[in-house]
């Protein structure tokens, strides 16, 4: 139990580019632990400095992407020695990089598709591996930067802006399959959500319509398949999440070809959480209702950081 004194900062906003999507889920989250009794206070992040009220025991970070996602955020959490929630510092930068992460996949067993790195500091060249394929910024959240390339006539240009994120490019095997996530909590993988994009991929426009402007996306929970199927994306997710180090939470994406074999795409270490995001979807599912399971993350990560 967290004692009801105990000041909670719940940090949102950030400078990336999910800075809107983080300020809805900062506020989801602060109604909630109020709700639960907590002593907690909302403070919305605009740079690279956080300015905690004082006798602040526990930040709760719900910043997306740069900085609260990558172990920026954690780093200095733990120089001015604040007990935070979610993963830590290394597994936050491990998770960030889908080229590391990709690697520590690889070295796990973890099925993942098929990968190769493009340098492009010096200049924009096409990858070895032939269309289709997928182009990404390694160090982007929310699709930021993604492309699928079905036809080489389109990668020169999906590299050209993919290319503007950094100096190098994560270029996938592209899976034709079913879109899921599975999230991740206290080392258990719960239900399965099927994302089932209105039009295109699962982009930043169908992720989140109300800020795009775009026409969504449907979701099923728990995701409509076999026992068999069911246990094996899972296992995949729970196997990247371990692979990677990652405490207390996350959501791993996962596509699932025609054959059902899943393939692992990245584990979310801050996902979104507002109380129609992902993994509580995948939570309440699993009968673990909004409110209190932000008080559980709350708990656990405190238990674990407690000597931080």
């Amino acid at each position: 139990m967290i004692d009801p004194t105990l000041l909670i900062a719940v940090l949102m906003g950030g400078p990336g580019s999910e800075r809107e999507v983080s300020l809805a889920s900062g506020k989801a989250v602060l109604k909630a632990l109020q709700e639960r009794g907590l002593n907690a206070v909302g403070v919305d992040v605009t740079g690279r400095e956080i300015d905690l009220p004082e006798g602040t025991g526990l930040a709760f970070n719900v910043i997306h992407g740069t900085f609260g996602e990558d172990g920026q955020l954690q780093d200095i959490l733990e120089a001015k020695g604040i007990p935070y929630t979610g993963a830590g510092a290394a597994s936050s930068r491990l998770a960030f990089d889908k080229n590391l992460a990709k690697a520590r996949f690889l070295a796990h067993q973890v099925p993942t598709p098929l990968a190769e790195i493009v340098e492009v500091s010096s200049g924009v060249k096409l990858p070895e591996m032939p269309a289709p394929f997928v182009v990404k910024p390694p160090r982007e959240g929310s699709s930021v930067g993604v492309h699928i390339v079905r036809d080489q006539a389109d990668a020169l240009a999906a590299m050209e802006d993919a290319a503007r994120y950094g100096n190098d490019i994560l270029v996938e095997q592209f899976i034709e399959g079913k879109e899921l996530t599975v999230g991740i909590f206290d080392d258990t993988a719960m239900p399965i959500v099927h994302i089932a994009p209105r039009s295109g991929f699962y982009d930043m426009s169908n992720k989140y319509p109300w800020l795009s402007g775009g026409v969504g996306s449907d979701y099923y929970c728990p995701a409509d398949l076999d026992e068999e199927t069911t246990a094996a994306v899972q296992a995949a997710a729970l196997a990247a999440h371990r692979s990677l180090g990652i405490e207390v939470y996350s959501r791993v994406d996962v596509l699932l070809d025609a054959q059902n074999r899943p393939f692992v795409l990245e584990a979310n270490t801050i996902p979104g959480m507002t109380e129609t995001s992902l993994l509580p979807k995948s939570a309440a599912a699993h009968g673990i209702a909004f409110a209190d399971l932000c008080l559980r993350i709350a708990e656990i990560s405190l238990s674990l950081r407690t000597n931080v």
